[in-house]
């Protein structure tokens, strides 16, 4: 096992924070970039305890040249850096009418230009080697918008485009840096009680829910395979697929549907402290609140990671019912 050099945007909590502990597992030399230092220090102090090497930097990928910086930082302290992952992301829970101008501008900075401004450091320094990988984790959301998301949505859609772009010109220029995206469904994360706001009951994510270390397992393989894409739980492909298909019918369904399953029966505290503009203090740590309801397997991400093998199977077995009927 090589002792990698990465960096994880949004590291200090929820899947930034469990792929930052996958990596730490490996012994890996990682930059650890989010706004709150406390989940930062939290993360390096699992790093180091698994044989890892960590370093701190506490900044808002909103800010271009902070992140270029930061890059620099990690080249000058580990060297090259091998694998970078966009992860960070903003979110405010609101109908679209109540949303205000300056909110919108806030989570598309963040949750979309964070990774434009990530990809572009990284980029910057892997095309001259000619190797790298740079992950950028996105979301069933970004192929199918759902109601009360409007920015979170808009933004991974925006991700999911320069996705494509990004990949047709690296393979214009015959360049051997490679860029994946993994496409996550609900997740059991810290995000759901810190993120803005306005519905009446508490958000959760919309069932079923995984463990933020389904997460990271698909991130860490993501950052080896070569794969152009790859779903997370089978929530996500079949989102992603019956949109292709039937958007009309799905945008129905989530009209009726989409606004009860985003909420729990507990009342939301108007008031309560969100992460839109400040890191909220302490350790979030990767999981939420939601551990009794999320599972730790999928099923689906084993036999996604194996999906030559399971095509080459069923091609077998078809092929053998039509020899049979012969």
């Amino acid at each position: 096992m090589q002792q990698e050099i990465v960096v994880i945007t949004g590291a200090s909590a929820g899947v930034g924070r469990a792929t930052a502990q996958a990596f730490g597992k490996r012994k890996a030399k990682v930059g650890l970039i989010a706004r709150g230092r406390d989940g930062l220090e939290a993360a390096r102090r699992e790093i180091e305890a698994a044989g890892g090497q960590a370093l701190v930097l506490p900044l808002d990928v909103s800010d271009h040249d902070a992140v270029d910086k930061a890059a620099g930082e990690v080249e000058k302290r580990f060297g090259p850096i091998d694998i970078w992952i966009n992860n960070a992301m903003l979110s405010v829970f609101s109908p679209i009418m109540e949303m205000e101008p300056d909110e919108y501008r806030r989570v598309t900075d963040v949750t979309y230009l964070g990774y434009v401004w990530g990809t572009l450091a990284a980029l910057r320094r892997m095309k001259p080697r000619d190797r790298g990988t740079i992950v950028q984790v996105g979301s069933a959301l970004a192929y199918r918008g759902i109601p009360l998301q409007s920015a979170y949505c808009a933004a991974k859609h925006a991700v999911q485009g320069f996705h494509d772009s990004l990949r047709c010109e690296l393979i214009h220029d015959n360049s051997n840096v490679r860029v994946v995206m993994v496409n996550m469904p609900a997740l059991n994360t810290p995000q759901f009680r810190w993120v803005k706001s306005r519905l009446p009951r508490k958000g959760q994510p919309v069932p079923p829910i995984y463990q933020p270390e389904i997460a990271a397992e698909a991130i860490v393989w993501a950052a080896y395979s070569d794969r152009r894409e790859i779903n997370v739980g089978w929530p996500t492909s079949a989102a992603i697929i019956g949109n292709n298909f039937v958007p009309g019918f799905a945008d129905h369904y989530l009209g009726r549907h989409g606004y009860d399953s985003q909420m729990t029966d507990e009342p939301e505290d108007p008031n309560r402290p969100n992460n839109l503009w400040d890191p909220l203090p302490g350790d979030q740590g990767a999981h939420g609140v939601f551990d009794d309801r999320a599972t730790s397997r999928s099923i689906h991400l084993e036999l996604n990671k194996k999906r030559p093998w399971v095509v080459a199977g069923a091609a077998a077995f078809i092929l053998g019912l039509l020899v049979m009927r012969r």
